[in-house]
């Protein structure tokens, strides 16, 4: 009877000592969930920078491999550039044509320039001759008109009369056929003129089948250039599976390179944690792969949206078979400078996170 009541004093005493432990853990997670939040629902993020050729063709060779550490600019891969040299020289030739269009335009254009120049002096001298015409046959007429006047009255002779008719006879189509020419000679300056507009005209379209040469010679060039691709970014490769010999596509994504710089925490927390947070707490960050480190961080930025409405299917609660369900919404955190820079190199992108932030 004294064994079974020493029995009885133990357990009790037992579970006296757990029901203790209970409430005092319970009321420490009390008292701690009234100034933070946590969540389990968390992982590590940085920038992945997909690598993506600019131009199509074989692969000649592959510089990198699995996992591998480059510095911005170093060479990753080279596409077979055989292609693009012809498309090269291609685009020279057309720019050598176009270049001597342009030369011979502009050597059209001082040719007609210098007809225009001669016809514009001709009909300047002939303007002059006909003044000069004009004047003589103003004589004439007056002349004639007294000679008609004295053979009227008997004072001359008949031949005196025929004389003084012939001079003006003689000047009158003497004028007209000054202004013939002079007619010719402008319709030889206009025509002049608009062969000189036109060569302009013909220089001014080799001038942009020049530029346009030379838009196409710099693009072939340009993307010469691209059949080598390097590193946009200093970091580590993902897997980089391609192999020599393979034929790549504009806009194919290969591979990723990992900006390491740079990482962050995306915590999903459930909308009814979000009321007493605010950016810029202190957060606690603790990596499922480093049990034993502890780093520190702080509010960055809310999403603009929960994670349901980034999805491929967004839900639509208005289908009539509607199911509330606490929605999480996406919280970044950044990593402050108090953090071990040795150990903060070790995380990696994806991997499991719990944050703790402090609410006060």
């Amino acid at each position: 009877m004294e064994q079974k009541k020493k029995i009885n004093k133990k357990f009790v005493a037992i579970i006296s000592v757990l029901v203790t432990i209970g409430v005092v853990y319970g009321t420490y997670k009390f008292i701690h969930s009234l100034s933070h939040e946590e969540t389990d629902d968390a992982h590590i993020e940085e920038n992945m920078s997909p690598i993506i050729p600019r131009v199509a063709g074989y692969i000649e060779k592959v510089y990198v491999s699995d996992n591998h550490e480059v510095q911005k600019g170093d060479t990753l891969f080279v596409i077979d550039n055989s292609d693009y040299v012809v498309k090269i020289e291609q685009a020279k030739a057309n720019l050598l044509a176009a270049q001597n269009a342009l030369l011979v335009s502009q050597a059209s254009i001082g040719s007609s320039e210098a007809n225009s120049a001669t016809a514009s002096a001709q009909v300047n001298t002939a303007t002059e001759t006909i003044k000069s015409a004009e004047i003589k046959l103003w004589r004439a007429e007056n002349d004639f008109k007294r000679y008609e006047n004295l053979y009227k009255n008997h004072s001359i002779t008949a031949q005196q009369y025929e004389q003084a008719l012939a001079a003006k006879q003689e000047a009158e189509n003497h004028l007209q056929v000054l202004k013939n020419q002079k007619k010719a000679s402008s319709s030889q300056k206009n025509a002049a003129v608009s062969q000189t507009d036109i060569s302009k005209k013909q220089v001014a379209v080799a001038e942009a089948n020049v530029k346009s040469a030379e838009a196409v010679l710099n693009a072939a060039k340009l993307n010469l250039s691209y059949t080598v691709v390097t590193a946009p970014i200093t970091g580590q490769l993902s897997a980089v599976k391609i192999q020599k010999g393979q034929f790549v596509q504009p806009g194919q994504s290969l591979f990723y390179l990992i900006d390491d710089s740079t990482k962050w925490v995306v915590a999903n927390f459930k909308e009814t944690q979000l009321s007493k947070m605010i950016v810029g707490q202190k957060v606690g960050v603790k990596v499922d792969a480093y049990p034993g480190e502890e780093f520190e961080g702080i509010v960055a930025t809310f999403s603009p949206a929960t994670g349901s409405k980034f999805s491929l299917l967004p839900p639509d609660n208005a289908t009539g078979n509607f199911v509330k369900t606490i929605q999480r919404l996406p919280v970044k955190i950044e990593f402050t400078e108090n953090n071990n820079k040795e150990a903060l190199a070790k995380l990696r992108s994806g991997m499991n996170v719990e944050v703790d932030v402090h609410l006060k």
